[in-house]
C-alpha cells in the first residue's frame, strides 16, 4: 500500500508581481510588433505573483551558461535540504529509512545528480537508489509519483523520497522574442518541493493505479533548444488546446479502475495555464472549483514546472477537506506531449 504523504514546499524570497512583469515587458520590448498581444496573454495567465532565486535585474542580465550552472548548483544545495527534512518529518520517517530518491528538474544540470550530494549530506544510506529525471519537463512531477508507486509495488516495504527543484528563471533568454517565449517570461516561477511515498503506513493518497499517454507527433510542441547560451524554451501556440485529446486518456485510466473521471472527489493537475484548467473542467464535465488547488498554485507562484502537482497536493492537505475513501485523479503534462496520470484514495492511516 503506497501512500503519498504531505509535500513540503519552499519558494524563494524575490517576488515579481504581474504588474512588474507587464511593466518590464513594455520597457524591454516597446518596439515589438506583437507587444499588445503579449501583454494581453500575460494578463490572462492569472499569475499574480512569482518567486525567483535572484533579483530580477540579475535574471535579466544572463551572465552565460557557465555562471547559471554555478548558480543552479549553489542554490539547489542551499534550498533543497530544508525542504527534504520537512518532507521526511511530515511522513514520520528518517533519512536512513528511504530506499530510493527520485530527483526531478528540467531547469539545470548536474552530474552526478544532486541525489549523490543529498545522500552524503543528509544521512541517507549508501545503498539508497537514485533516479534523476531531467527531460520530462512539467510532467516530471507526475512521473516521479508514478515511478515511486511502481517501486513500492515491487518492494512493498520500501519508502521513496521525491524532490522537485525548478529554477525556471535560469532559463530566461533575452534574445528569444517569439510570442511563446515572451509569454513564458511572465508565466514561470521558481520553487523547491519534496514529498515521500511510504510503502506502509502514512496519511495521504493511497496510490491505486498509474498510466502515461503521449499525443502522437507533438514532440516539437514543447521543447528546449540546447545552445551555448543554455536552454531556449520553445512553446507552440497549439499547446493550450491539448486537453481535448488528453481528456479521453484521463477517462480511460479512470475506467481501468472502474471509476468515472468526471465524478471524483479531488483533482490535482499541472497548472500550465488557465486554459488547461478551463478545458479540463469542460471535457471532464467537472465544476470550475474542482481545480481550485492547481489554480491557487498558478495564481500565487506561477507555473513552477514539475513542482506544481506537489504544491497543489500540499494545498489539499492544508484544506483538510478529504475524508477516508475519497477518490481522486492526479496528472502532470509536459513535453511529448506527455501526460503522467495517477489515481488514488485518501487515507488518514487510521482507516487501515
Amino acid at each position: 500500500m503506497a501512500v503519498l504523504c504531505k509535500p513540503a514546499i519552499a519558494v524563494p524570497e524575490y517576488v515579481v508581481t504581474q504588474e512588474d512583469t507587464l511593466e518590464l515587458a513594455q520597457w524591454l520590448h516597446k518596439d515589438h510588433t506583437q507587444l499588445k498581444l503579449v501583454l494581453r496573454l500575460i494578463e490572462h495567465t492569472g499569475v499574480l505573483t512569482r518567486h525567483l532565486i535572484q533579483p530580477i535585474d540579475k535574471v535579466l542580465k544572463h551572465p552565460g551558461l557557465d555562471a547559471r550552472s554555478e548558480v543552479y548548483e549553489e542554490e539547489s544545495k542551499a534550498r533543497v535540504p530544508a525542504v527534504v527534512r520537512q518532507a521526511l518529518d511530515q511522513a514520520e520517517l528518517e533519512a536512513r529509512q528511504i530506499d530510493l530518491i527520485v530527483y526531478v528538474s528540467c531547469t539545470g544540470f548536474m552530474m552526478p545528480a544532486l541525489t549523490a550530494w543529498l545522500i552524503n549530506k543528509l544521512g541517507f544510506r549508501s545503498e539508497t537508489r537514485q533516479m534523476p529525471i531531467a527531460q520530462l519537463g512539467c510532467a516530471a512531477g507526475g512521473a516521479a509519483i508514478n515511478r515511486a508507486h511502481d517501486f513500492c509495488t515491487a518492494y512493498p516495504d520500501a519508502n521513496v523520497l521525491i524532490v522537485a527543484c525548478e529554477f525556471c528563471s535560469l532559463c530566461y533568454q533575452p534574445t528569444d522574442l517569439g510570442v511563446g517565449s515572451l509569454l513564458s517570461n511572465g508565466l514561470f516561477g521558481d520553487a523547491v518541493a519534496a514529498t515521500v511515498v511510504r510503502g506502509k503506513g502514512g496519511t495521504g493518497i493511497h496510490l491505486e493505479r498509474n498510466g502515461s499517454y503521449l499525443i502522437p507527433h507533438t514532440e516539437d510542441w514543447i521543447s528546449y533548444a540546447v545552445r551555448s547560451t543554455g536552454f531556449h524554451f520553445l512553446l507552440d501556440k497549439r499547446v493550450p488546446g491539448t486537453m481535448e485529446p488528453l481528456a479521453p486518456a484521463l477517462r480511460a485510466v479512470a475506467q481501468e479502475q472502474s471509476w468515472d473521471a468526471g465524478n471524483l472527489d479531488f483533482y490535482l493537475v499541472h497548472a500550465g495555464g488557465p486554459r488547461i484548467l478551463d478545458d479540463l473542467s469542460r471535457f471532464l464535465e467537472v465544476p470550475h472549483e474542482a481545480f481550485r488547488f492547481s489554480r491557487a498554485t498558478l495564481t500565487e507562484y506561477g507555473n513552477i514546472a514539475s513542482a506544481v502537482i506537489l504544491d497543489a497536493l500540499a494545498r489539499m492537505f492544508d484544506e483538510a477537506s478529504s475524508l477516508d475513501g475519497h477518490r481522486g485523479l492526479m496528472a502532470g503534462f509536459g513535453p511529448g506531449i506527455t501526460a503522467e496520470m495517477a489515481l488514488g484514495t485518501w487515507t488518514s492511516g487510521s482507516a487501515e
